[in-house]
């Protein structure tokens, strides 16, 4: 319940002048309310409008507006078309400014076409996790350890063996609110199973009441290996779903079941398997425009550290510092931004786009151990999840080359996409008829990352690429090409006489006769220096027919 927050975008103009230069606009996050708090959807639309800043009697009577409000739940739902997209429209205002624009790419993942915020001047992020785990361990009878995490850590809560109850019926399973009442639980441990229609810290505070010394959650299938840090109001683990199949194999196997919790602080190195896609962040391909591989990027959302308004847990009371664990792409976010923030204050020239692309073509895609970055199962991440990788903000501050889009780059691209002149007017706020200009194909934007589909034919796209590195360099081109398809780059080395110098090449995709068709295959294309290596993900769709959910 603490993971989702409302995007409200609040818009003040005059009531029949709606493109009316005194538009202001306004962002305010506000945390969701807690389930069961607000019953009925009157009361929770209240709860909003009593966020919303109040008109007051200090405007001119002539611009006295009419309030148009929206709030946007940016964490779930599929992304909506870019006209009728408030942030599409508002960013697309910021980066006309010079703002780089950084947002959440959605917490509906692992379902295939969630990701939201995707319109391409927007850097879309995902959520990953750190190398820290807040480890709590659970030993069963049989001498199964398990770690699982837990950000109530007790000093005086004894690790012995404890009766283990497994509840039958199905309320019970998921520790419902009481659910728990008419077994016998108090002083043992209890197993409870992740969803349900109740939280996590919800199922911690039922188990307390019917006083179980303990409670085990174990993950769904969905979150596989995504597992929380909560402040629990009972001595808890949050493990994953196989190791809850193991718990629950062990519980029928044995007629007296018995757990332990142990507590064992925080764990930071390279022993943790980091970073891993987190279960929810939302996944591509966009629907908006699907052309444009979507999200962009990913940075730490997972069990991140952050200020809170009130004390949590059990120790609520005492005074003292009040933070909280939080997971969401909304904490990967402002990750980037701060990545953003610090290009920018190196090279205060820099466009949003070339700062977009100096964080992707840098990023890492792999993990810190040399391997592929993984997903929630703990299998090799596509990049429907990763987008070009894990940011590396100290490699963004030195990217070598960077490809450069300007506002007025986009009119062309969203007069390809068949919108019309008022839809793209709207989005470029200033007149637009697309007879005057060119339409592109959305591959065909100077976009740092590669999105094609094929059939029989096959697709050329042009890029071009400024030195932002050495004044005199040369790089040359290397190419995982993905399976199936022929990739040819023309001219396969740049070499750069000056700084902010641009060249342009062209990128050429073909079917191999022994390809099947009806899947995404996936590479990379990286222009490679003596000292930077600039890097760009490859996503191709075999096949004439639509795209599949992946």
């Amino acid at each position: 319940m603490y993971q989702s927050l409302l995007l409200f975008v609040l818009f003040f103009s005059k009531a029949v002048q709606a493109t009316t230069n005194h538009l202001q606009t306004y962002i305010v996050y506000v945390q969701k309310p807690e389930e069961g708090v607000l019953s009925d959807s009157k009361t929770i639309d209240d709860y909003y409008r009593s966020f919303l800043p109040t008109v007051t009697d200090t405007l001119e009577d002539s611009l006295v507006p009419t309030m148009v409000y929206s709030y946007v739940q940016v964490v779930s739902g599929f992304a909506a078309r870019l006209t009728a997209n408030h942030v599409s429209l508002m960013t697309f205002a910021a980066v006309q400014k010079g703002i780089v624009v950084s947002c959440a790419g959605g917490n509906s993942g692992p379902n295939a076409q969630t990701v939201s915020n995707d319109a391409p001047w927007i850097l879309t992020v995902g959520a990953s996790s750190l190398d820290r785990s807040i480890l709590s361990m659970v030993r069963l009878g049989d001498g199964t350890e398990i770690f699982g995490e837990t950000l109530y850590q007790p000093t005086d809560f004894a690790a012995d063996q404890l009766p283990l109850v497994v509840p039958p019926s199905e309320d019970g399973r998921y520790c419902l609110s009481g659910s728990l009442d008419n077994l016998e639980v108090k002083g043992k441990i209890v197993l409870c199973e992740r969803g349900g229609g109740s939280g996590r810290i919800e199922k911690s505070a039922v188990a307390n009441a019917a006083g179980a010394a303990g409670v085990i959650i174990m993950n769904d299938e969905t979150y596989a290996y995504s597992t929380t840090a909560d402040p629990n109001l009972i001595p808890a683990s949050l493990i994953p779903y196989a190791s809850g199949q193991k718990v629950i194999a062990y519980a029928k196997s044995n007629s007296k079941p018995t757990a332990a919790i142990a507590f064992k602080g925080t764990l930071i190195g390279r022993s943790i398997q980091s970073p891993v896609i987190a279960s929810f962040s939302s996944r591509g391909p966009s629907v908006t425009t699907p052309g444009i591989l979507k999200p962009d990027i990913i940075g730490p959302g997972l069990n991140i550290l952050a200020a809170w308004p009130f004390k949590l847990g059990v120790n609520y009371t005492v005074r003292g510092p009040r933070f909280n664990v939080i997971s969401g792409t909304s904490m990967s976010t402002p990750h980037l931004s701060g990545v953003a923030a610090l290009i920018k204050s190196a090279h205060p020239d820099w466009s949003p786009a070339m700062i977009k692309s100096a964080i992707m073509t840098t990023s890492d895609a792999v993990n810190r151990q040399g391997k592929p970055i993984a997903d929630e199962r703990l299998k090799p991440a596509n990049l429907f999840a990763t987008g070009a990788g894990h940011v590396n903000p100290s490699k963004a501050v030195d990217p070598g080359l960077v490809y450069d889009i300007l506002p007025e780059d986009y009119i062309p691209y969203l007069c390809g996409l068949n919108y019309t002149d008022d839809d793209v007017t709207v989005i470029a706020h200033k007149k637009i008829s697309c007879a005057n200009y060119e339409k592109i194909a959305e591959g065909e934007l100077n976009y740092p990352s590669f999105t094609a589909s094929l059939s029989s034919s096959k697709v050329t796209f042009n890029r071009t690429v400024m030195n932002v590195g050495e004044e005199s360099s040369t790089y040359k081109v290397e190419v995982d090409a993905p399976v199936g398809v022929s990739v040819v780059v023309a001219p396969q080395t740049l070499s750069f006489r000056t700084l902010k110098e641009k060249l342009s090449f062209t990128v050429t995709f073909s079917l191999l006769k022994s390809t099947a068709e009806g899947s995404y295959v996936e590479g990379q294309l990286k222009w490679v220096s003596a000292k930077h290596t600039v890097r760009s993900p490859i996503s191709v769709y075999l096949g004439s027919k639509s795209a599949p959910l992946t």
